[in-house]
């Protein structure tokens, strides 16, 4: 290389120190009288020289990078003229290059791969570059220049060494502002970065033993802070706020898993509105960590197939990269997974795994701590919690049946301040009328039995009198020694009225549910049910010989057989309205089977029925034929009615359908009718007959309408299965608008069953089709216009 100087020696003079004979040809020029090109020499060399001591200044100055960097930056650009410069350092955890660029009043950091352009090939090779003119240059990248809007005319890059020649670096200068870039130009560059590369080292191995001094502080701080945190809720959050900070990550998540149900849970996120997370041990990347027990260190999150970007999308987070890894108890087990997102300023290193590595064993004996705190105090929380919430009083007694502790409920029923109360003897605070309380402790003091008291009478402290069951033991201490005494007073007052009222409406088994359930069964609500509505054909012209008494004397008789069956199958006798019957399957409770069991109640009530006409006939009395009609679908369920008067009833369409499927049986001649709706809920499907699509009046969406068979007799009901196929036949023939065929099948299958009017119903609609088409847009829907 040559300087810009014609002088041989000052040209050498910035390859090595002047040797003698170079001192000698300086002394000889000057005494020749070639002043004039040796000043100007001179003075270009004084520059140079100052521009080095000008770097030495700078790199004395400060021992901190980020000062460092941007103003050497600063000096290698206008030293050299040129419109843009950059200093890389050699990250060797990363396998980068990186620089620290000046913005305002804060320094922002640059990182490239280090093997990724011009830079990248002179840090690899160690061999200076200059490329005069860069898009005639192939190993020059235009996209950034694209990206940037910037045009790169030319090119200088020259590398960093240390003392021993190890290449830490590179500085690239872009497009020199007074035409290209010389070897004079790469040669003080050269200079100048090697005047600087030990002070550049200094200040990073300065820079990363401050970082490892703050670490070790607030790893410190941090750990202390846990280790005084019980709580688990704020546990969790200290330690991912910890963690993002340890890291300069944007969030951070702690998983723990859960034995149980072999899942990992978070009950915070950072940046996360707070909800619970829960997910398989073995999903995605937080669960690859907790099974492989591996750290995981993802530089490109959308680049691993583990990961689920789902999260992100719903909560507008772009997620960058990952350092996930797993945290162990002192026995060497996986009790949870630490998450750390989005480092700042780039990828997570080695070191980071180190330091959250070093972290995650803190924060492990914190969580272990805090778990086993919080599983003590649950299990203290939930004895008293217990005695709190049970609605039964609970007292307990020592050995001389003095009171030691007694709950709310004892507190509510006895009538007295706790105060008042606990170290009295039991004959204080139990006197007459309440003594025999008193009585049967001492039977079990003597006994060491148990004594039991069912639906006694109990005053409190305001005299009112209340219906109880009282059970005394003896309180037995862990290791199976007798410590006193323990009774349960249950308060029954409620559940007698109750039962008494309900038993009037409902049956016993939806009672007995109702009281156990300790909720309000009748507040109004949405529900799913199934509507059976019954009704007597001809009633009115049945009754009219016949007498008021005798009438009422005859619905009572029936009513009687029918709620039976209706009771028996968990129904809920919803009222009579005149001669009909409404009742309700799944409310209040809730059931299941709700459309199984109206079916059923269905079937029982023509079964019922017919034995209740023989009798009928036996004394010479008309029979009564009855039509039921059964829907299913939602309904407001509550009480209605004003604060004096309330009825508990269900409203909505389902109710109103159940009504016209029951009107429709005299039409179709059948005496069940079901809609579709219940259909579709019924455990068994056989034996049920496809009747028609209908319109009630009333609705304007069709419905199918289903026959259950065996609400026939048994001998017709065998009829009607062993022809059904004919039957459907015939309908799809129907349905198909072939009115001919259709009209011979149902006329095959009249053969067989000759009393059936719907199969004569539909062969009447075969022959008016046949004569007179339809629309082309028939649908096969029958509407009635009646109710």
């Amino acid at each position: 290389m040559t300087v810009g100087t014609t002088f041989e020696p000052f040209r050498r003079l910035f390859e090595a120190p002047l040797q003698p004979e170079d001192v000698a040809k300086i002394a000889a020029a000057l005494s020749k009288g070639k002043s004039g090109a040796l000043a100007a020499d001179t003075a270009e060399l004084l520059r140079r020289f100052s521009v080095l001591l000008e770097v030495t200044r700078i790199v004395g100055g400060t021992p901190s990078l980020d000062k460092l960097l941007p103003r050497l930056i600063d000096v290698i650009k206008e030293v050299l003229e040129a419109d843009r410069a950059t200093l890389f350092l050699y990250d060797g955890e990363s396998n980068e290059l990186f620089s620290r660029v000046a913005h305002g009043g804060a320094v922002g950091e640059i990182r490239v791969r280090s093997s990724a352009g011009i830079a990248g090939m002179v840090f690899t090779t160690g061999e200076s570059l200059i490329i005069p003119d860069a898009y005639a240059d192939a190993r020059f990248n235009p996209a950034v220049d694209r990206e940037t809007n910037y045009r790169t005319r030319n090119i200088i890059c020259v590398p960093v060494a240390d003392k021993d020649g190890r290449i830490i670096g590179v500085t690239q200068l872009l497009n020199k502002l007074r035409g290209p870039f010389t070897d004079e130009d790469g040669l003080l560059l050269q200079a100048m970065v090697t005047q600087a590369s030990a002070a550049l080292e200094n200040a990073r191995l300065f820079e990363n033993l401050e970082k490892a001094r703050k670490d070790e502080v607030v790893l410190l701080e941090v750990t202390s802070a846990l280790a005084s945190e019980l709580d688990l809720d704020a546990l969790l959050v200290k330690i991912m706020t910890a963690a993002s900070t340890l890291l300069d990550a944007e969030r951070s998540t702690l998983f723990v898993h859960d034995l149980e149900t072999d899942e990992l849970w978070s009950r915070f996120a950072e940046g996360v509105t707070s909800r619970e997370i829960r997910f398989p041990s073995h999903f995605g990347i937080a669960g690859e960590a907790f099974r492989s027990g591996e750290t995981l260190n993802i530089s490109d999150a959308y680049a691993d197939p583990r990961f689920n970007p789902a999260v992100d999308r719903d909560t507008s987070f772009k997620t960058r990269n990952i350092l996930s890894l797993p945290m162990r108890n002192k026995f060497g087990q996986t009790i949870a997974v630490m998450q750390v997102l989005n480092k700042i300023g780039g990828p997570f290193t080695a070191q980071d795994e180190i330091r959250l590595r070093n972290f995650s064993a803190q924060a492990a004996i914190a969580l272990e701590n805090a778990a086993l705190f919080n599983e003590v105090l649950q299990l203290r929380n939930y004895n008293e919690g217990i005695l709190k919430s049970l609605s039964d009083g609970v007292v307990t007694f020592d050995a001389d049946l003095c009171i030691l502790k007694l709950n709310d409920a004892a507190i509510r029923i006895i009538g007295q301040h706790e105060d008042d109360i606990v170290g009295q003897e039991s004959r204080v605070v139990f006197a007459a009328p309440n003594d025999w309380i008193v009585d049967s402790l001492d039977y079990v003091a003597r006994t060491g039995g148990t004594d039991y008291h069912a639906d006694r009478d109990f005053q409190g402290r305001s005299n009112t009198s209340i219906s109880v069951n009282v059970t005394v033991n003896p309180l037995i201490g862990i290791d199976n020694v007798p410590i006193g005494f323990l009774i349960v007073i249950e308060d029954i007052t409620s559940e007698k009225r109750l039962r008494t009222t309900m038993a009037r409406y409902l049956a016993k088994e939806i009672v007995d549910k109702v009281m156990e359930s300790g909720d309000d069964p009748f507040i109004v609500s949405d529900q799913e049910v199934t509507v059976l509505f019954s009704d007597i054909r001809r009633f009115t012209t049945m009754t009219e010989g016949m007498s008021a008494r005798d009438t009422v004397s005859m619905l009572n008789d029936y009513f009687t057989e029918m709620v039976e069956v209706v009771l028996r199958n968990e129904g809920l006798l919803d009222k009579f309205i005149g001669d009909s019957i409404m009742a309700v399957f799944g409310a209040p409770l809730t059931s299941l089977r709700h459309a199984d069991n109206a079916l059923t109640t269905a079937i029982e009530m023509t079964q019922a029925l017919r034995s209740f006409n023989a009798g009928r006939l036996h004394d010479g009395r008309e029979p009564i034929k009855i039509g039921i009609g059964i829907s299913t679908g939602q309904v407001i369920a509550g009480s209605v009615g004003s604060v004096k008067r309330m009825d508990y009833t269900v409203i909505g369409d389902s109710v109103n359908l159940a009504a016209r499927l029951e009107s429709a049986n005299k039409f179709y001649g059948t005496s069940v009718l079901i809609s579709e709706s219940t259909v579709a809920l019924l455990g068994a499907r056989e034996g049920l007959r496809e009747i028609d699509r209908l319109r009630v009046t009333g609705k304007n969406r069709p419905i199918t309408v289903f026959e259950p068979l065996i609400a026939h007799t048994a001998e017709a009901r065998d009829k009607l299965l062993g022809a059904l196929s004919l039957f459907d036949e015939a309908r799809h023939l129907y349905l198909d608008r072939q009115w001919r065929a259709a009209a011979a099948r149902f006329a095959d299958f009249m053969a067989r069953c000759p009393d059936d009017v719907v199969a004569r119903l539909f062969a009447d609609r075969c022959t008016y089709f046949a004569e007179n088409n339809p629309d082309p847009g028939w649908d096969g829907v029958w509407t009635l216009t009646h109710k």
